[in-house]
């Protein structure tokens, strides 16, 4: 896997020739985050609404393609965002995946439930009444928003989960995010193992198919690597100046500034087109 900075990736529309050769004479598998791709980053979590023509952008590229939508989100959460009830979603970074034509698939063990229940609980004791951080519960983990906090509670925030996973000790993880904390069940799954389970459960693992994953935050750096290893391209949605990316490094191939362009992409691989035109 080479480490790239995310300033020094050709875009995949402006460089799109670049991407045509990576998808010519195969068929696309289409793999998108939700926040920052498909919807913009906002300062309330909830206000993240899908706009009518990413939707029906999204709707054509399922007509010919396959599309799932892998998301941080509560699964249920993001069926409802997105309106569709046709679509493979993986929510909780891929601890939830629900298929319209299988029954759901969830790695976590059978008590895994019940620990983010009291996690959940003891966020809300906690910081609960904390100025501007919000607590979004998840069927199979739970998050910390603190987008809106002041930067003077960011120490005592951190020093909450620590000792959060401390008082769970070896039965929880973080996940980092953009002004977010993700606790999730201790358990080696991740998007970029959810992205190769689906890969396989859908037939998508042949020679003929090239996936390709639209991921914004940190957590997707695990389905572009993983990705990388199977002949997959990730695509980095994100401006290099934005000061949540930085210096940042990824492991994707392109990239797109917002998800202006990611609908524009979208469009012309619903309609058949290539990316370089």
């Amino acid at each position: 896997m080479v480490a790239r900075a995310v300033r020094d990736l050709p875009d995949a529309l402006r460089d799109g020739a670049r991407l045509a050769e990576r998808l010519a004479g195969r068929r696309p598998a289409i793999f998108l985050d939700y926040d920052g791709v498909l919807a913009p980053i906002v300062e309330r979590p909830e206000d993240a609404t899908i706009s009518g023509t990413m939707r029906r952008a999204v709707q054509a590229l399922a007509r010919r393609y396959p599309v799932c939508v892998v998301s941080g989100r509560d699964r249920r959460v993001v069926q409802e965002f997105l309106g569709l009830d046709d679509l493979v979603i993986a929510g909780s970074h891929g601890f939830d995946i629900w298929n319209p034509a299988q029954d759901t698939v969830e790695p976590a063990g059978d008590d895994s439930e019940a620990l983010i229940e009291e996690v959940t609980a003891r966020l809300r004791t906690e910081a609960g009444s904390m100025s501007g951080v919000r607590i979004e519960p998840k069927k199979l983990s739970v998050a910390l928003h603190y987008r809106l906090a002041e930067e003077d509670q960011y120490e005592r925030i951190a020093n909450l989960v620590e000792e959060i996973l401390a008082e769970w000790p070896g039965r929880l993880k973080v996940t980092p995010g953009k002004k977010v904390y993700e606790l999730q069940p201790n358990i080696d799954w991740d998007k970029g193992k959810a992205v190769l389970h689906l890969l396989h459960t859908l037939g998508l693992d042949a020679g003929d198919v090239v996936p390709l994953y639209l991921g914004d935050d940190i957590t997707d750096e695990d389905a572009f690597r993983a990705l990388d290893g199977v002949g997959g391209v990730g695509i980095f949605v994100g401006r290099p100046d934005d000061p949540e990316v930085d210096d940042r490094l990824t492991a994707a191939e392109f990239g797109l500034p917002s998800p202006a362009e990611v609908e524009r992409l979208l469009s012309k691989l619903a309609g058949g087109r290539s990316p370089r035109n």
